[in-house]
């Protein structure tokens, strides 16, 4: 029997962006500012995040689709840093649409909007290559907060979901195509990411542009046979024999150990 959740998207958007704006205040101009798309068929829920979006002071709403067959070919186009995929899409399914979405723009990160905390959907979600996921019931500071997390490197998930990943990549791959070398450069690059850091983050430490730290990703993503940041993570560490790093940790994991 369903119950009701949460109060969808709470008017406390305006002190989250605040808090959030703060943290931004330091890094260069070009950094503060993201793009983010909706995908969303319901025509309500699609409006408040909207509203969400549009009043971030660090965020610019730069298109909204009803279902994923109208969205592919703007997104190809707009190639936005952020997408809110809704995963019950009518037609074309969340999860397909990421899919396709990651083909043509792997550097787009992706983040689900889901109804219920329903694990075998969002691991094959995160599995087509999406970053993380959200509740429809969450508040719009969870949104946001979400959002800010993608921005830095992380993955909003639950440890559950992230457990599932780890044992995922355990897994005998007999069919798996053989993958090429990473290069040393590649090899630091992806041991900055498993440990948390953003993209500009990297480049400031290997003393390289941002853009470079994004090619060098696409070819990772290309040698390990994976569609996102997350999927590399987990990959690098299950190879390593590696516990998932603090900063990488899922925000859900850092709240119930008290840090």
């Amino acid at each position: 029997m369903h119950k009701a959740g949460k109060k969808t998207f709470g008017v406390d958007a305006a002190s989250a962006a605040v808090e959030i704006a703060d943290k931004l205040s330091s890094l260069p101009v070009a950094a503060k500012f993201a793009t983010v798309a909706i995908v969303e068929d319901n025509s309500g829920l699609r409006r408040s995040l909207m509203r969400i979006i549009s009043r971030a002071p660090d965020l610019k709403l730069v298109g909204d689709w009803p279902d994923g067959k109208s969205a592919l070919p703007a997104l190809e186009k707009l190639r936005p840093q952020i997408v809110l995929m809704d995963i019950n899409l009518p037609g074309m399914s969340g999860i397909e649409c990421t899919a396709a979405l990651k083909r043509f723009s792997p550097d787009t990160q992706v983040i689900i909007v889901t109804v219920y905390e329903d694990t075998d959907s969002i691991f094959r979600a995160l599995r087509a290559g999406a970053c993380g996921y959200v509740l429809k019931r969450a508040y719009s500071a969870e949104i946001l907060e979400a959002i800010a997390e993608v921005r830095q490197g992380g993955a909003p998930m639950t440890s559950e979901i992230a457990r599932r990943l780890v044992d995922a990549f355990r897994e005998p791959q007999s069919e798996a195509p053989a993958r090429s070398e990473l290069s040393v450069r590649e090899k630091e690059i992806l041991n900055l990411v498993a440990q948390g850091f953003a993209n500009k983050e990297i480049g400031g430490k290997l003393d390289i542009s941002y853009l470079t730290v994004r090619v060098h990703l696409r070819r990772i993503y290309e040698k390990l046979h994976v569609r996102s940041r997350t999927e590399a993570m987990l990959k690098y560490l299950q190879e390593r024999g590696s516990p998932l790093p603090d900063r990488a940790m899922p925000a859900t994991e850092k709240k119930s150990s008290g840090n």
